[in-house]
């Protein structure tokens, strides 16, 4: 019999559930509350990596989420991942050397390269510094674009995308999630998948689950478009920058984009200050506009994905990143909804760890 799902949230993380679920032959309705694409999938940087500041589980939970862009991009018409690479001196000489030789023995590809050698890879930068890593397997997207797509994909395989659809709470029923209240009325699934972001825990607040999240804020400054001045991915001490489809150079202080406080202009002003003195080329390059993201995280910074307190009906997928993980998180609970087979990767991230019922 063919399982009714609906998935609650139409970013990144919602579409990629909603493709893998509707290429499987579930009947798929996804429900968004605004237009679907996300609220906190547009304000990411939408760098896919494994690179520092993770422990070994979570580098290989993002190394399986990179091999599986890798699927996604030969298997979704339309969808456009560009794997230009990156280059990483974000950290002190030493610690950038400890982060190679880590990531290295975990199998993550990373080259050590000379100034030369960077000025071939990027040739406008202004200088380069002494040595950097280059990551090779290292991808960008545009993520609204890149969510859009995977919901046209998953449209192909006969899901429903409802836009403007605000879910009021989750409908419980003898102990089993059986659907959700819209404005309009319930609806009523096998499975419901709530990967609605910075509302996750709201709407799980409604049947006795209180999830511990932060949203903290992330700034990004948008370059009006320009002629090619990067290649590819670049992670400076106190810059992150790459440049979109449409030329665009869009730059965060780091890979989750720097906290605006109460300054977001003058912020995005410094940010784009410290793009035209990094690229040649860049002078007279003029601020567009500047974006403020909240971020979904749980307490402790990992995902959260798979049934809270076991509840049968429901699968919860929040996370930050969210754009790296997103492929990886829609084909294991996939496989999970489906089949009941949870991956070993996940096996640090149950939801329980994050979440308290009553």
């Amino acid at each position: 019999m063919t399982k009714r799902a609906i998935v609650v949230g139409g970013g990144i993380i919602g579409a990629a559930i909603a493709w893998h679920l509707a290429r499987t032959g579930a009947a798929v309705t996804v429900l968004d509350a605004g237009e679907p694409g996300g609220i906190a999938t547009a304000a990411s940087w939408a760098w896919i990596n494994a690179s520092w500041g993770n422990p070994e589980p979570y580098a290989r939970l993002r190394m399986r989420a990179m091999a599986e862009w890798r699927a996604l991009d030969r298997e979704v018409p339309g969808l456009t991942v560009n794997w230009c690479g990156g280059l990483i001196w974000d950290l002190a000489p030493e610690a950038l050397d400890d982060f190679a030789r880590q990531h290295r023995a975990w199998g993550y590809e990373l080259h050590r390269l000379d100034s030369r050698a960077i000025l071939k890879i990027e040739p406008n930068l202004r200088e380069a510094p002494p040595f950097c890593y280059h990551a090779p397997g290292e991808a960008m997207v545009e993520p609204v674009r890149a969510a859009l797509t995977l919901l046209d994909g998953a449209r192909s395989h006969g899901a429903r995308i409802l836009a403007d659809t605000r879910v009021k709470w989750l409908i419980e029923e003898a102990g089993r999630v059986t659907g959700v209240h819209t404005e309009e009325g319930p609806l009523h699934a096998d499975e419901t998948i709530v990967a609605a972001g910075a509302a996750t825990p709201e709407l799980l607040a409604s049947i006795g689950i209180h999830l511990k999240i932060e949203t903290p804020a992330g700034l990004l400054a948008h370059s009006k478009p320009a002629r090619e001045l990067l290649r590819g991915l670049v992670m400076t001490p106190g810059l992150h920058v790459r440049q979109t489809a449409e030329g665009r150079l869009v730059a965060g202080t780091d890979f989750g984009g720097s906290d605006p406080t109460d300054r977001p202009a003058e912020m995005a002003a410094e940010l784009m200050a410290k793009v035209r003195a990094l690229v040649a080329g860049a002078e007279d390059l003029a601020l567009d506009f500047h974006t403020v993201g909240f971020r979904p995280t749980p307490a402790d910074g990992f995902p959260a994905l798979g049934r809270p307190g076991g509840k049968s009906g429901l699968y919860v997928a929040v996370s930050h990143s969210g754009v790296t993980l997103a492929p990886a998180i829609g084909l294991f609970a996939r496989d999970e909804i489906l089949d009941g087979r949870r991956d070993p990767l996940l096996q640090p991230y149950d939801p329980d760890r994050v979440a308290l019922a009553g």
